[in-house]
């Protein structure tokens, strides 16, 4: 039996199936301070609420979330602060958003030369991924991640609902055996250029849609165009390094996230790989912020603003 968001994605929606939670079932009767597990809740409610009604304001008990930042009428953990600091703009960020993130080594790597990259960065920083996994409507990853790596792109490390998975294979080269292609935790997107040769039916969980693609590939505006007619309107672009390079140039990421491990690989693949600029005045200087994660550094960069 076809599962019912198949349908769904071909008629353009996803959000009906998932389940909003209830306005006040978030918090405990009685709270005194504000932990790291309830603001995560609080995220989680704040996103989904604003999918359902683009309210610019969330309130759960105590806590007041705004895309701007948040307030709470009780104390707040430091590791509550640091999260709710760090995620309420983007579980409240109106209408689309494009998302990029890399992990990488203080010298920029993110694998050894041979591709080797579990794990540059921690536990800690991986938890982070998971938790924008689950803030957003689909995940990106280019068909290189997807054929070398082989990863479920699913929220694991916390609680949260699943995103639908994508990937972009304008070539068609990505085998079926791969996990996101065989395995059924979440719904997948399959993104081809029209002239793959895709005689190979796919499986139930996953819907192939062909895309005009030149010599680089698919325009990264029209991908994030075609995810948000069905309904992915907040869209994270996982990886690769060469997938984000392209995302970022285009000019149509909202943000970024580079997650900086105090590790010094040496050599090895780039985690950005951009066309060359001759003077630092061509540089791109976003406004930043910095996070801990562990013994990773977290650096939030607004690439709407400079």
């Amino acid at each position: 039996m076809v599962p019912s968001w198949h349908a769904l994605l071909r008629r353009g929606g996803l959000r009906m199936m998932f389940a909003l939670p209830r306005p006040g079932a978030l918090m405990p009767p009685t709270l005194d301070t504000l932990d790291q597990t309830i603001a995560w809740r609080a995220l989680c409610g704040a996103r989904e609420s604003l999918t359902r009604s683009q309210a610019s304001v969330y309130r759960e008990g105590p806590l007041r979330l705004t895309a701007s930042g948040w307030t709470s009428d009780i104390p707040a953990s430091d590791d509550a602060r640091e999260l709710l600091d760090n995620l309420a703009p983007l579980a409240m960020h109106p209408g689309r958003l494009a998302l990029a993130q890399l992990g990488q080594s203080l010298d920029g790597r993110i694998a050894t030369e041979s591709g080797h990259s579990h794990y540059i960065n921690g536990l800690e920083s991986r938890t982070h991924l998971h938790r924008l996994r689950a803030l957003v409507d689909a995940v990106v990853v280019g068909a290189g991640t997807a054929s070398e790596d082989d990863p479920l792109l699913t929220v694991r490390h916390v609680s949260g609902r699943q995103p639908v998975r994508v990937i972009l294979d304008p070539r068609g080269r990505v085998p079926t055996t791969i996990r996101l292609l065989s395995e059924a935790q979440a719904p997948c997107l399959h993104l081809v250029g029209e002239q793959v040769d895709t005689a190979q039916p796919a499986a139930d969980h996953v819907i192939r849609l062909r895309l005009p693609a030149g010599t680089g590939g698919f325009a990264p505006a029209a991908v994030l165009d075609a995810l948000a007619a069905r309904g992915l309107q907040r869209v994270l672009i996982e990886g690769g390094g060469i997938t984000v390079s392209r995302f970022l140039e285009a000019g149509v990421l909202d943000r970024l996230h580079l997650l900086v491990a105090p590790l010094l690989i040496g050599s090895g693949r780039p985690g950005l790989a951009m066309t060359p600029i001759a003077t630092l005045d061509q540089a791109r200087r976003p406004v930043a912020r910095t996070f801990r994660c562990g013994d990773d550094t977290l650096f939030d960069l607004d690439l709407t603003r400079t």
